[in-house]
């Protein structure tokens, strides 16, 4: 706004308008000020190619990062200090002008007030569509992990990213179809922000699951310093906030182990995956699943036919048992996951120790491995989590390939 000499006292309304609203650019103002004069002289209101310019500087101000606050808050201090500071002539009419002078100004308000909020709020959710869509590139490319170094560090800077740091990847999947996305990134943003105090945070989505990484160092007064309880800390935060929304429950959070640089963002990404295909494949009830946990069976399925054979060859004589090898199979679960005791067995399973004991002995004389015997165990344990894993005796196993 370029004053003529008769209106440089609306540059002093300005001015003291923006010292109001936090120091904010009076070009935000436009041609709001002499609009403003002009109702109150001649009762004259605002034209559309007026308003639509007042809806320009909202986005304007949407795009600079001035708050909705803060601009709105510039437009009322302005039209308060105009009043106040209106040439007599005007200030000097009767009650009647007057109380026209000033309908005339609040109608100006009212509507550039109206039309610089909506102009505002196009913005914003542009800004906010463009940046989900940067979000979501980015995390795709960070999770590929063969993109070019350089300019993902570019990419990233503006999310607050450092990937000089050790990160983690943690994966949600819904029960059925992903809710709400934005509300979604948004608890789980303010959770992990707010309980492990590091902004160097990034919440997507990515093929129907949310997809959280963090730094691996997060932590208040080195709390989480050792990684498995940083990853018990991420996902009991991650499952405790998505189980608050109204739809998805119940969720499962996978985390994948912390590395360094580019390559191991993808590398936890990977992991985290795994085990939430692992945990689908086990049925298990745990709600939050560390890499770290499922290892072994991620060793066992490394050689698939070479665990198919050791099934076959150690377990099989066990659908001899009346009733199947199911429930010799728990048991041998129960009894080599409570250190080899009958009767935390006997517990876990709501059976009488003599059961467990006789059901050991059926295993013992249909396979020729021990239980009970240390070179044997070892065998039969490994054997029993490739089983689970392939779920046999449910599934018939793979022929030879």
């Amino acid at each position: 706004m370029t004053p003529e000499p008769d209106d440089a006292w609306l540059v002093g309304v300005a001015e003291g308008a923006s010292g109001d609203a936090g120091g904010i650019p009076v070009e935000l103002l436009g041609d709001y000020l002499p609009l403003l004069v002009d109702a109150a002289t001649y009762g004259r209101q605002a034209e559309r190619r007026e308003l639509d310019a007042v809806a320009l500087l909202g986005r304007r101000a949407a795009e600079q990062g001035v708050s909705a606050g803060r601009v709105v808050q510039l437009y009322l201090s302005a039209a308060r200090r105009l009043w106040n500071d209106l040439p007599m002539v005007v200030r000097s009419r009767d009650r009647e002008a007057v109380r026209a002078a000033a309908s005339a100004v609040l109608q100006v308000v009212d509507d550039a007030v109206a039309t610089l909020a909506e102009g505002y709020a196009v913005a914003r959710r542009d800004l906010v569509r463009r940046e989900e869509s940067l979000r979501r590139e980015l995390i795709d490319d960070l999770l590929r992990g063969d993109s070019d170094l350089g300019t993902l560090v570019e990419r990233a800077e503006p999310f607050g990213l450092d990937l000089a740091r050790v990160h983690q990847v943690a994966l949600a999947a819904p029960s059925r179809r992903l809710p709400d996305a934005d509300a979604a990134i948004s608890a789980l943003e303010a959770v992990v922000f707010d309980r492990l105090g590091d902004r160097d945070v990034l919440v997507a989505t990515k093929d129907g699951l949310l997809v959280v990484l963090a730094p691996a160092d997060a932590g208040v007064a080195g709390r989480l310093s050792p990684a498995l309880e940083a990853a018990d800390e991420l996902g009991r935060l991650m499952h405790e906030e998505l189980s608050r929304l109204p739809r998805g429950r119940p969720w499962r959070v996978a985390v994948g182990r912390p590395y360094a640089g580019l390559y191991g963002i993808a590398r936890s990404y990977e992991e985290a995956r795994e085990a939430l295909t692992m945990a689908g494949r086990l049925h298990t009830d745990a709600p939050v699943i560390n890499a770290q946990d499922v290892l072994i069976y991620r060793v066992l399925l490394r050689d698939q036919p070479a665990m198919v054979d050791l099934v076959q060859a150690v377990l099989s004589p066990l659908g001899q048992a009346r009733g199947g090898a199911g429930p010799l199979l728990d048991t041998l679960h129960a009894y080599f996951e409570t250190g080899a005791v009958a009767t935390e067995s006997a517990k876990r399973l709501h059976v009488s120790v003599r059961t467990v004991t006789y059901r050991l002995d059926r295993v013992k004389k249909l396979t020729g491995y021990d239980p009970a015997d240390p070179t044997h165990r070892f065998t039969l344990q490994a054997a029993v989590l490739g089983a689970k894993v392939l779920n046999w005796p449910k599934v018939s196993l793979p022929g030879p390939a």
